[in-house]
């Protein structure tokens, strides 16, 4: 599986730091949760990995479609970062 500077067609260090913080805002939103700009940053590059891998792993070959497009990434990025989020919600049995 390729990184995620490397599925964004080459977006680099500032560009995974952008699609990461929109991502996790995102997350954040669509789930209640109260986070900052540093935890959504994190939440939306790990959310990066987790829809990424889910797509692939569904057989979805997502750098076709989304190969230097902005919003694809950040789609499946704040896709994940929502799985992420509610996962960490059930484990923490249902607690914000």
């Amino acid at each position: 599986m390729n990184g995620l500077m490397q599925l964004g067609g080459d977006i680099g260090f500032w560009g995974t730091l952008l699609i990461g913080a929109v991502a996790g805002w995102i997350a954040e939103k669509m789930t209640g949760s109260r986070m900052g700009l540093i935890l959504n940053i994190i939440t939306g590059i790990v959310g990066a990995y987790i829809g990424f891998f889910l797509a692939n792993a569904a057989g979805l070959q997502l750098t076709e479609f989304f190969h230097g497009w902005f919003w694809g990434n950040v789609l499946v990025s704040a896709v994940g970062a929502i799985i992420l989020l509610s996962a960490l919600r059930l484990l923490r049995g249902g607690r914000g």
